[in-house]
């Protein structure tokens, strides 16, 4: 049974110092020239709806703030089938030159389960509260565990080790944005109010799984029996009610609200979004490493954070827009 009682943490992430950033966006750091910003294709438009956000159920972690659940309208708004691909990404990279936190930082955080043995002699522990996780030197989007891997046959997994910052820094080129939390977790659910996991309050359908997460014994034995060990295709699995793939586990996705526990208690019930700085983003999903008896975080209404810079082996981002050209989401101050 989970800790009710557990603080607030990162989950399955970890979080890198961050210098002051008030004002929370992420930097200009493309090649010289005009940013390229194309109509981005694959959204699914949710219509203006209400549904029931967050959850009272004891399997939460009371102290990420789940609940209480409520009653919250979502405009009509749209939001991608899939998490951003490696594929989509390097041609984010290859057009405008930019250079993500990891790459500037010349680490990122790796799962070490993940990492050839030569990289874990060389990589640091983190923590001992969390020795699964290694920083890495060279470890990047373009090279997910370090220095003597690729990407070149998981073009189309989701990009990881993104930040905040770089994720932001990709809407701005394509025209889109980060989706609420609100709007995750509407477009999340697929039309099934109130249930646990997209498909409905049971994890595996006729012994089928039905999302990529840890299977063993957390963190020394994966059996994959979900077909993967690491990040999946982000068509894998079956799509739920409104044709979303992959919204429980393979990557956390960050979304635009700063992270607080006091969510649900203190945002309006139309068109939510928290934008009084805490240090931390929020995150939803779960990922590829969450497992029941440490982050069962891969319901649909569980949150985590992490802080803006920082980039993990576990995280990406899907993008969303809104459904009335020119519209604007979001205006520092504008909305609780």
């Amino acid at each position: 049974m989970n800790d009710l009682n557990e603080p607030a943490s990162n989950c399955c992430t970890r979080a890198r110092a961050d210098p002051p950033d008030d004002a929370g966006i992420a930097p200009a750091r493309m090649a010289p020239g005009d940013a390229v910003t194309p109509e981005y294709s694959g959204l699914v438009t949710i219509e203006a709806t209400e549904f029931r956000m967050g959850s009272n159920s004891e399997e939460g972690f009371r102290a990420d703030g789940e609940g209480p659940a409520r009653p919250v309208h979502c405009d009509a708004f749209r939001i991608a089938r899939h998490a951003v691909t490696n594929a989509e990404f390097a041609r984010f990279v290859e057009a405008t030159g930019y250079v993500t936190d990891a790459e500037a930082c010349g680490w990122s955080f790796v799962f070490q389960g993940s990492v050839s043995e030569t990289v874990r002699c060389r990589a640091e522990r983190t923590s001992a509260d969390a020795p699964w996780w290694l920083q890495v030197p060279g470890a990047c989007w373009v090279k997910p565990e370090g220095p003597d891997s690729n990407v070149r046959e998981r073009m189309d997994h989701p990009v990881t080790h993104v930040s905040w910052r770089d994720a932001t820094a990709y809407c701005g080129w394509s025209g889109t944005r980060l989706p609420t939390e609100a709007e995750w977790e509407c477009a999340a659910r697929g039309g099934l109010d109130g249930r646990t996991y997209p498909w409905g309050d049971t994890l595996t359908i006729d012994g089928g799984h039905r999302c990529n997460i840890w299977q063993g014994e957390f963190p020394e034995v994966n059996f994959g029996s979900d077909g993967y060990l690491g990040t999946a295709p982000v068509h894998a699995f079956e799509a739920n009610g409104y044709d979303l793939y992959n919204v429980s586990g393979n990557v956390w996705e960050w979304c635009a609200d700063w992270f607080s526990p006091s969510y649900h208690r203190v945002t309006r019930s139309a068109n939510p979004l928290y934008l009084i700085p805490t240090g931390s983003r929020s995150m939803r999903g779960g990922s590829f490493l969450c497992h029941s008896s440490y982050c069962n975080r891969y319901r649909v209404a569980a949150r985590a954070s992490n802080t803006p810079h920082s980039s993990t082996s576990n995280c990406g981002f899907r993008v969303a827009a809104d459904c009335v050209a020119g519209a604007e989401r979001g205006a520092a101050g504008e909305r609780l």
